[in-house]
């Protein structure tokens, strides 16, 4: 059983069934530039909120060897954010305070608006790898589970090639399941990981 905060923002509680901490395992098996690579790999993530109008999203992954060995993969992090238009009681860009006074906190009203035609509220997700690349996703999030596409993919001239991605997320007998497709080294967009994480905070 997963308790949820009542003190919640209400812009975050359509993804409150993230927050804690999740540890797990799961494996590779993508194919591509002429090489497979398939392996298990033990994941840390981590749901976050400081009281904003958004998730805090960090993430490690280790391969595993024989015995105790783990080799460090890729570290994420980045925010999770329902899709709605920046208005004038809203902060930024960069530093720039509010333009106008918010009259009151947003409530599960003004949430429960944004509701797409789906049944399920946009998502923006914007994540930053530990190699440098960026990536933009957009996409849903409907009950206990979440899918997203890359809109947006920047990597630095001394990444590797990486060039789209999708995520998916489920909350299935109180662990969190996860699948990323990527297109990567040349190759399409294939089935590139997934795991079966357990709450542990």
């Amino acid at each position: 059983m997963i308790d949820l905060p009542t003190d919640l923002p209400a812009d975050i509680v359509p993804l409150s069934w993230l927050l804690g901490v999740w540890e797990g395992t799961g494996v590779i098996d993508y194919e591509a530039d002429g090489a497979a690579f398939q392996g298990e790999f033990a994941h840390r993530v981590s749901f976050s909120h400081d009281g904003g109008d958004y998730v805090n999203y960090a993430a490690s992954a280790w391969l595993l060897g024989d015995g105790e060995a783990r080799t460090p993969l890729v570290a994420e992090t980045g925010y999770w954010r329902l899709a709605r238009p920046a208005a004038a009681v809203d902060a930024g860009p960069a530093l720039l305070p509010a333009s106008a006074a918010r009259p009151a906190p947003r409530t599960a009203d003004d949430v429960e608006a944004l509701r797409n035609a789906e049944g399920g509220f946009d998502l923006e997700v914007a994540i930053v790898h530990s190699d440098g690349i960026s990536e933009l996703y957009l996409g849903q999030v409907r009950g206990p589970r979440i899918d997203l596409a890359t809109d947006a993919v920047i990597r630095p001239s001394s990444a590797k090639v990486y060039t789209a991605a999708t995520r998916m997320y489920g909350l299935v007998d109180a662990h969190l399941l996860w699948a990323w497709d990527i297109a990567a080294l040349g190759g399409e967009l294939a089935s590139h990981a997934s795991a079966r994480l357990a709450r542990v905070e």
